[in-house]
């Protein structure tokens, strides 16, 4: 067995007190090199930073002038323009929630700024990018399988930015796509109905094809939802109420694709 001396013990401890030490130091100075980047830096020149990071479409740099400056200076001359603008960075740089929290606390901090219609536009436009996976990749009979918790989210912002702001030159871009999103969740709503038909639960796919009626009436999608409604009564054996669900759905669409004449073919009900 090895045996060191005191002395050697001693060289030993303050060779691995000295090495951690020089860890530790270098460590520190990262940390203070990053906090003082912009320590003493001047609020119009670190907004001119950040606007030149914008302007070279480096967003991930122009984020964190902007943060900087909010930050540094939240009550300053440029305050409520960079705030503004870090949403659009975050937008650009592909930072939907953060996109959208910052669009939610200029919307709270600055309710009658002029270009606060943009901020509830970035916003919807966010919603829209995280729920793109819904909307532009997955086969519709996927998307039932998904969460669109975010195409939700578009869809209320975007009708939010149009109610309070009919007149914003956003306004046009918003509503083509509403009436998009109108559509692909309604679709949803009765691609989960269908499946509950298709497992017996009547009722619940007669609640969906309900929500579907009242919630986006204007939706092309409002006629297979009444054809759900009334093969849905009909596995509830509610006949009455098949019946009268199937009128409204032969004066509206008498073409429907269920109907044959005053027959109705249910899609999974024998």
């Amino acid at each position: 067995m090895r045996v060191f001396s005191a002395a050697n013990r001693f060289g030993v401890f303050a060779l691995s007190f000295a090495l951690l030490a020089g860890c530790a130091s270098n460590g520190n100075n990262d940390t203070a090199s990053d906090e003082d980047e912009y320590a003493g830096v001047a609020e119009r020149e670190l907004y001119e930073r950040a606007r030149d990071a914008l302007d070279a479409n480096r967003f991930n740099i122009a984020v964190e002038r902007l943060e900087a400056l909010d930050t540094r200076y939240p009550f300053g001359e440029h305050a409520e323009q960079a705030q503004l603008e870090l949403v659009y960075a975050y937008y650009e740089n592909g930072d939907w929630e953060e996109a959208r929290a910052a669009a939610s606390r200029f919307i709270r901090l600055h309710p009658d700024h002029p270009q606060v219609d943009y901020a509830y536009y970035l916003r919807g436009l966010s919603a829209w990018q995280a729920g793109r996976f819904s909307l532009e990749r997955l086969r519709l009979i996927d998307i039932s399988k998904r969460d669109l918790g975010a195409t939700r989210d578009a869809y209320s912002d975007f009708r939010e930015l149009i109610q309070r702001y009919p007149q914003s030159e956003y306004a046009p871009d918003a509503q083509q796509r509403i009436i998009y999103l109108r559509e692909l969740l309604a679709r949803h709503e009765l691609h989960v109905a269908d499946y509950y038909l298709r497992r017996g639960a009547y009722l619940a796919a007669v609640e969906r094809g309900r929500w579907v009626i009242e919630n986006y009436p204007e939706s092309n999608a409002t006629h297979d939802a009444l054809a759900t409604m009334v093969e849905g009564y009909q596995g509830l054996e509610m006949d009455d109420r098949a019946n009268e669900v199937l009128a409204v759905l032969r004066d509206n669409a008498p073409d429907h694709d269920q109907l044959d004449g005053n027959r109705f073919a249910p899609k999974h009900i024998d």
